[in-house]
């Protein structure tokens, strides 16, 4: 059975499910953060099936294409890592070039500011409406 890493759950506010992935907004206005988790207890990317794989990029490029169209970024970073959270995730991060850590990534360095509860209420209104 699938459970939500607790790293993951503490941090983050569930868009929804679709394609046996979780889709998460990380709780950071600093920059458009988008976790994908898929419904797997495999840890690297090479050891999905092509199905999976598929099904993940098709959810990238929705998030991608809605993390530039809403906020007219930069740059995406599309990343899996899991140093630090072994549970398959990948990050969806659109970047401004005057964001607080631009050009480093994101990861364990970039400042937090939590969503007001009407921002984060919006904007998973909006993100949900992408996967209908």
């Amino acid at each position: 059975m699938f459970e939500l890493d607790s790293r993951l759950k503490a941090d983050t506010f569930e868009v929804c499910e679709y394609l046996d992935c979780k889709i998460l907004v990380m709780n950071n206005s600093i920059v458009p953060w988008f976790i994908v988790v898929p419904f797997t207890d495999r840890t690297e990317w090479y050891q999905l099936d092509d199905s999976q794989q598929y099904n993940i990029n098709k959810i990238i490029n929705k998030l991608s294409d809605f993390i530039v169209k809403e906020y007219n970024t930069d740059k995406l970073n599309v990343a899996t890592i899991g140093n630090v959270v072994k549970q398959m995730h990948i990050h969806v991060v659109g970047r401004f070039e005057n964001d607080p850590v631009w050009p480093a990534p994101v990861w364990g360095s970039i400042e937090s500011k939590l969503y007001a509860k009407q921002q984060i209420e919006h904007l998973i209104k909006k993100a949900k409406s992408i996967f209908n």
